[in-house]
Parts: structure tokens; C-alpha cells; sequence
């Protein structure tokens, strides 16, 4: 069971199926946990129907770990084959757990370890906050395989502050090898994680950049998951992003602006028509005045006391108002830079 990696599924599953007589009696015997499970494994074996996973049981772990790329691909690109996949196996698992030690749990046990393991790659790609997920890398690593030593284990998410190979996922020559990618919507899957961690990364002190780059991953993988567009459309798109986001992180130095410089900047709603009359020199100029000011004023507990954020108000628009700020757009600007402030303010308080 151990070896199956069901063990809370067992506890789980007889905490649903069994009742308090005394005796723990099941609610369900034998034979109908055993009917269940061949038909929850049946609907498995469909949704794997036309492909071959049948040297399973007998491959290495790596060689299991090559089978998982196109094992997802040949899930998600069938309507809703995650959801279906992880509720399918979810229910298998338990009904295994009623039925063991039954001759059928023997005959099924290979394939359902391969099911399982499926389905914790596919949720596993789902989920952003992970960083350090051995049977995703797998999968990402065909991604990168022609950038780096194939025999190299890569940690993806070594950007996170970790040693890694020397490859920037925004590179030109790494969207080039996405592009060549066969399993299309696992490329989707990983690429949107991949950038998922690099915005929180890289942006993750920038307000209006994280926001934005956020909100357009977002809005791209919804369409993708309600089929709106299709996964090589999602690629593409996915991928011009990571162009926009390149080049978004290059405009700091364009701009003779250090990372909280040019995040104050951005905060100034910069995009705006009215905004750009102004031009980048007055806009600089304000953002450095702007943190400064917030320098000055900040303490460890300062974004919890409204007299010391109420201050912090005034002397923004007063900086605001003297360079010219066009004054509709002061207070909206105002808000914005208060929650960029406190964004990276406590850094500021606790040096």
C-alpha cells in the first residue's frame, strides 16, 4: 500500500466505508469494493485507451519518469482528462484500498501505481507554489534537453535563489526549443508554470508589473482550459508574453532606473496619455522623489497605522502636484503608490 503511495487513501477511504458497531464492521463488503474498483478501473483504461503504457511495471524509474510527458499529453488533450483523470483515480484508490488483499488487486496493482502517478504529475503542473517537484522537472525537462547535458538533473525552479544550469526560460533560443516541443499541452502546462514563478521572481517587488503580467497569464489559461483557444495558440500566446516580459525587465536599465526606481515609476501610471506628456525625465524624476519621501517616513509597522499612511498621502500628492502631475489622475496614482510602498517599504524600515 506504502509502495502505492495510498496510504492516507486507505485511512480515508475506511473512515468513509466503515461504521462505529463496536466492531467496525464495513458498510461495504468485499465483493462490492471489488466491483467497484475493476470499474472505476475499466473508466481508467479508457481514458488510456490507444496508449501503450504496458512496459510500466517493468521499467526503471527513469525510464517510468519518460513515460509521464506523454502520458499527460494524451490526458490533456481530451475534454476535461485532468479533472476526469484525478476524480477517476481518486475513487479507484479507495475501492483498492477496500478490496486488498483480492487476486484482482494484485493483477490491477502496476497499472494503478502508473495512474497515480499520472495523475500527481498532472497536479503537480497545476499548481505554481511548488518549487522543487521531481516528476514535473521530468516533464520540463524536455523543454530545456537541447540547451543543456542531457544526463543533467535539472532544477527548473532553481531560480528561485538556487545553483542552476545557466538558461533564462525568456531566452530566444529556449521559446525556440518550446517551439519543437510534440506534447503541445503539457508545453502549455510547464511553460505557464515556468512563467508563473518567474514573475513572481522578477516582479515580485514591481506592483503594476506583477499585476499585469499576472492578470495576462491568467486570462490566457482560462481561455485555453474552456477550449476558447487552442493549445498551439496558447503557446504562442504564452510565449509573447514572455517577450513582453523581457523585455519589461530591460526598460529599468533603458532608463537608467534601479529595480525600486522603476518600480515607483511604473506606479505612476506612465501608460496613460495624459501621464506621457510629462515625459520619462519628470517621471524619473518623481519616482525618485517619491521613495525618498517614503524613506524618510517609514517604519517596521507604519502600513498599519493609518496616521502614518495618512501623512504619507499628503506629501505624495504634494511630490505629485509640484512636478506637474496632471490632477485627476493624482488620486487613483496616490493609491497606487501607497501599495507599491508597502510592497518593499519593510525593507527599508527594518535597515
Amino acid at each position: 500500500v506504502d509502495y502505492l503511495g495510498i496510504a492516507d487513501e486507505l485511512r480515508k477511504a475506511m473512515a468513509d466505508y466503515t461504521q462505529s458497531g463496536g466492531k467496525g464492521k464495513p458498510k461495504v463488503d468485499k465483493g462490492e469494493a471489488v466491483a467497484v474498483m475493476l470499474e472505476k478501473y475499466d473508466i481508467c483504461m479508457d481514458l488510456f485507451h490507444g496508449f501503450d503504457f504496458s512496459s510500466w511495471g517493468s521499467s526503471s524509474g527513469m525510464d517510468r519518469l519518460r513515460i509521464l510527458p506523454p502520458a499527460q499529453e494524451h490526458i490533456l488533450i481530451q475534454e476535461d482528462g485532468r479533472e476526469r483523470l484525478v476524480k477517476v483515480v481518486s475513487e479507484l484508490s479507495k475501492a483498492f484500498a477496500l478490496s486488498v488483499p483480492h487476486e484482482e488487486t494484485v493483477r490491477i496493482r502496476d497499472d494503478l501505481a502508473f495512474f497515480q502517478a499520472v495523475r500527481t504529475a498532472l497536479n503537480k503542473t497545476a499548481r505554481s507554489e511548488s518549487t522543487k517537484d521531481f516528476e514535473i522537472e521530468a516533464a520540463i525537462k524536455q523543454l530545456v534537453s537541447r540547451s543543456i547535458a542531457s544526463n543533467e538533473i535539472i532544477d527548473i525552479f532553481s531560480a528561485v535563489g538556487l545553483k542552476r544550469p545557466d538558461i533564462s526560460i525568456l531566452s530566444e533560443e529556449f521559446l525556440a526549443e518550446v517551439k519543437k516541443v510534440p506534447q503541445r499541452n503539457l508545453a502549455v502546462e510547464a511553460l505557464k508554470r515556468l512563467l508563473n514563478d518567474e514573475i513572481k521572481i522578477k516582479s515580485a517587488k514591481n506592483l503594476v508589473q506583477y499585476k499585469s503580467f499576472s492578470k495576462m497569464l491568467e486570462e490566457t489559461i482560462k481561455r485555453y482550459r474552456k477550449r476558447a483557444i487552442t493549445s498551439v495558440e496558447a503557446l504562442e500566446a504564452i510565449m509573447a508574453l514572455a517577450k513582453e516580459m523581457r523585455e519589461a525587465y530591460k526598460r529599468g536599465e533603458e532608463l537608467g532606473l534601479g529595480e525600486e526606481e522603476l518600480a515607483f515609476y511604473d506606479a505612476l501610471e506612465v501608460n496613460d496619455s495624459a501621464v506621457k506628456l510629462l515625459g520619462d525625465e519628470v517621471l524619473k524624476d518623481i519616482a525618485i522623489e517619491l521613495i525618498e519621501t517614503v524613506k524618510r517616513n517609514v517604519s517596521i509597522d507604519w502600513a498599519s497605522k493609518e496616521s502614518v499612511r495618512a501623512k504619507l498621502r499628503v506629501m505624495i500628492k504634494r511630490v505629485l502636484r509640484k512636478h506637474g502631475y496632471p490632477p485627476d489622475k493624482q488620486k487613483k496614482a496616490t493609491l497606487t503608490i501607497l501599495k507599491q510602498a508597502e510592497m518593499i517599504a519593510e525593507d527599508w524600515a527594518v535597515a
